[in-house]
């Protein structure tokens, strides 16, 4: 029996070990070249563009790197499908297909601050099934597949031991929608503030599993995030020994954008707490005229 939900969906894709060892490798590719190309550009933007909602921006930098990516996988896999932050869906997307974020942490990224990646995730029909994440910065590449572990360059990791909330460090973001919904993950902030070591906002979703999956941060929640944002490092850190649910720890839905990664004894009693809390109203934020609670 598959011993993890990637493991399962790359039996269902029908995957064997060759398969999954060449499509790891051409993931890594991608990523490193995505991150190469982000680096080319960081310090020396051209052009910073807002996509509509605030704090959502798109740059050149961007752009390039997903070119550089796309060339790599339309090269080595022709036949998958691809989902592109920028330039979106290609070929089928209930089958194969990559989730591709070029360049996640674009506000860090636009100002300068040195904490973003280049995501490549691979899935089948919704389930993650191996993954790569560059954080060029740190010179950083993690990746893995079912068969193979994960990896942060060429060294193995695996989550954290942790089992207390308050011996917790823990890592969160807040969706673009946070400006007009009651669902905006402030009150839940201020209850794991309150009840651990310390919570971090990174920025950059796919760095924040990344580091989870390597045990520098031993749990992770938000909402409110896409496909491309999750598909990469929800693998690395099940493929680490962690465990991925919803947030009332039902399984997993990559459609549904609401995730909490942890290692499996600190996991519940996040479950435990996010079951607990309530949103703050609009007013307790300084916005008294946001009254909608979103979905």
């Amino acid at each position: 029996m598959p011993s993890t939900n990637c493991a399962a969906a790359a039996q269902a894709a029908q995957l064997n070990d060759d398969q999954l060892s060449r499509l790891a490798q051409v993931a890594r590719t991608a990523a490193e070249r995505g991150g190469a190309e982000l680096m080319r550009h960081y310090g020396r933007l051209a052009s910073i563009q807002s996509k509509g909602r605030q704090g959502d921006l798109v740059t050149n930098a961007d752009v390039a790197a997903e070119r550089v990516v796309l060339d790599v996988l339309a090269e080595q896999t022709p036949d998958i499908a691809v989902l592109a932050e920028e330039s979106g869906a290609a070929g089928a997307q209930d089958d194969l297909r990559w989730c591709v974020d070029p360049l996640d942490g674009t506000t860090n990224f636009a100002h300068g601050y040195p904490f973003f990646a280049t995501s490549i995730g691979l899935t089948y029909r919704q389930q993650p099934v191996l993954g790569a994440i560059a954080v060029p910065f740190l010179q950083e590449t993690y990746w893995g597949a079912p068969g193979i572990g994960a990896y942060c360059n060429e060294q193995p990791i695996q989550v954290s031991d942790c089992c207390h909330l308050e011996d917790a460090l823990l890592v969160t973001g807040f969706a673009y929608d946070r400006h007009d919904r009651l669902d905006n993950n402030y009150a839940e902030f201020c209850w794991f503030t309150h009840r651990t070591r310390g919570v971090r906002r990174g920025g950059a979703a796919a760095v924040d599993l990344a580091f989870v999956a390597a045990g520098r941060q031993d749990g992770y929640w938000e909402r409110g995030l896409s496909p491309w944002d999750l598909a990469a490092g929800v693998a690395l850190v099940e493929l680490a020994g962690g465990t991925i649910s919803g947030y009332r720890g039902q399984p997993f839905s990559l459609p549904e954008g609401r995730v909490v990664a942890a290692g499996p004894g600190l996991h519940p009693r996040i479950v435990e707490v996010l079951a607990q809390v309530k949103p703050l109203s609009g007013a307790d934020f300084g916005a008294p005229e946001v009254t909608a609670m979103g979905s």
